[in-house]
């Protein structure tokens, strides 16, 4: 049978006049997009492959800055270690514990809005005013908590002037801030079905095994979630180990983002910083496919069979 096509017609005037006032609505997003967004991200991959430091032109390189960064940058591998051990311990006990807080906070105890609001005010207070009041608990000689150690007759303890500490330290303020991803565990943890803890009851399950056999299996998807974006944010932390110890001490906590921020606006080097900014966005983009590889092997969606 041979096929007959509709001729196409054109757009009638109140088509063209509602396709008019739709791009007139979306505007101001198509601007600031590509005004703050893809012109800048293009204008990062130029510069990262030249010269540049704001005063002179740039001139073009090619790819001499990836090359030096991995091969003749001295601060650049330690930067890598520090950056990787904050993620590499930070994002893990991360979830780890904001998974276990979302499950006592998802059961039936008293002051349990209360205590959910708690937990979730990290999240919305600014992060310098958190990195201030953390400085104030932690300093050697007036802080809170060594203060009470020096009143017990403990010696006190420098989690922000060792080099040993300071990225412990740290990694201890990004697990207490996880109010987030506690709200979204919450979240999951409600969608939960009543039905499969009470066949797992009547299978004999104990409380571990209802826990490991049904709540982790169902909150697994969002597990993922929480891992992806908490390895992008601790990635490109940023504020609290400038504020708190500003790379130190010794460089222990110079993770990446501080120092992209020292070459591109202390020492002027951006066709550098312009490198190290698209070497974190195929780091961070590696880890997110990663994770989204082998996710079949570990989560769970309660539509599969």
């Amino acid at each position: 049978m041979a096929a007959t096509m509709a001729p196409r017609r054109g757009m009638t005037k109140t088509e063209k006049r509602n396709q008019i006032a739709g791009l007139l609505f979306v505007s101001p997003w198509l601007i600031g997009f590509f005004l703050f967004a893809l012109f800048p991200l293009i204008a990062s991959l130029y510069y990262s492959m030249t010269n540049y430091d704001f005063i002179r032109d740039p001139q073009f390189i090619g790819a001499t800055n990836y090359v030096r960064l991995f091969t003749s940058d001295p601060d650049f591998w330690t930067v890598m270690y520090n950056t990787l051990y904050y993620v590499g311990f930070g994002v893990p006990l991360g979830i780890v514990v904001a998974f276990t807080i979302a499950n006592l906070l998802n059961s039936d105890i008293k002051g349990r809005t209360l205590f959910r609001s708690v937990i979730y005010i990290p999240s919305i207070v600014p992060a310098v005013c958190t990195a201030m009041v953390w400085l104030f608990i932690m300093n050697t000689q007036y802080g809170a908590i060594n203060g009470l150690l020096k009143t017990a007759g403990f010696p006190t303890i420098p989690f922000l002037s060792s080099p040993s500490l300071a990225k412990p330290s740290l990694i201890m303020i990004y697990v207490w801030a996880q109010g987030t991803a506690v709200v979204i565990f919450l979240a999951a943890l409600q969608d939960v079905p009543r039905s499969l803890y009470d066949a797992a009851l009547v299978d004999g399950a104990n409380a571990w095994g209802r826990f490991w056999n049904v709540t982790v299996p169902l909150c697994t998807p969002v597990i993922l979630f929480n891992f992806i974006m908490g390895i992008i944010t601790a990635f490109q932390d940023f504020t609290l180990p400038f504020v708190l110890t500003g790379g130190g001490p010794m460089k222990s906590t110079e993770f990446y983002v501080v120092s992209l921020y020292r070459n591109a606006f202390v020492q002027f080097s951006i066709g550098k910083a312009s490198a190290m900014a698209w070497i974190l966005f195929l780091i961070i983009l590696i880890f997110s496919v990663v994770l989204f590889r082998t996710s079949a092997r570990w989560v769970y969606y309660g539509g599969e069979k």
